[in-house]
């Protein structure tokens, strides 16, 4: 089982959640981390390892829900977490990361991103130039549901980096972007049904596999 302890990290320090850059910490000067191009920021921390221990962190310092899929997809696993916080305040945008078969052919990797307005996560995983979705990618009829909490959520795709499939919705006040790898993997937000629950709420025997690298992009 990949790493058991829960402050195992794969990146050294915090970086923006907008561009993924590096940032100033905090100074006597000022208490707020600082990117060069986006200015203050909530810090993106170095992701988790999949392990129980690591989702327990994440359980107790996210302040957004900490969405996962549940039931599984057959033959997925989680495969990392990660958020954007500051010590202050706690976690502001959560991230859980999947890996499995994909519907067509080939492996996929999916992140299901909860954040609070502004932050920009979402987006920067997406390929854009955030910090949101952009105004307008909800004018249409939605392009797919997923049952959030018993209660189904519309989902827009929004126009990311081309070797991905980026669907974004809104869903306790918060945005909710489920993003897909390979492109062509998007096709399972449409046809799985997706079914998420709040992590912060269960405690459940969830099956890792090896460490997601979408979560250093």
């Amino acid at each position: 089982m990949p790493g058991d302890a829960p402050w195992v990290a794969v990146r050294a320090a915090p970086t923006c959640p907008r561009c993924f850059g590096p940032l100033h910490a905090p100074s006597v000067w000022s208490s707020a981390w600082r990117c060069a191009a986006h200015g203050d920021v909530l810090p993106y921390r170095p992701p988790w390892q999949p392990s129980a221990g690591a989702a327990d962190e994440l359980r107790k310092s996210s302040r957004v829900p900490v969405w996962l899929p549940w039931p599984l997809p057959p033959g997925w696993l989680v495969t990392g977490f990660a958020e954007a916080g500051d010590d202050r305040s706690g976690g502001r945008a959560s991230v859980v990361a999947l890996g499995g078969p994909s519907v067509t052919s080939g492996p996929a990797d999916l992140l299901v991103i909860a954040e609070e307005p502004g932050v920009g996560l979402g987006a920067a995983f997406a390929g854009l130039d955030g910090p949101d979705p952009g105004e307008g990618f909800d004018s249409g009829p939605p392009n797919a549901k997923i049952d959030v909490l018993g209660h189904p959520s519309a989902l827009w795709c929004v126009n990311g980096a081309a070797d991905r499939a980026v669907y974004a919705g809104e869903a306790m006040g918060n945005w909710l972007w489920t993003i897909a790898w390979p492109a062509e993997a998007g096709c399972l937000i449409a046809l799985l049904q997706l079914s998420l629950l709040d992590l912060r709420e269960h405690d459940l025997d969830l099956p890792f596999g090896a460490f997601s690298p979408r979560l250093e992009d």
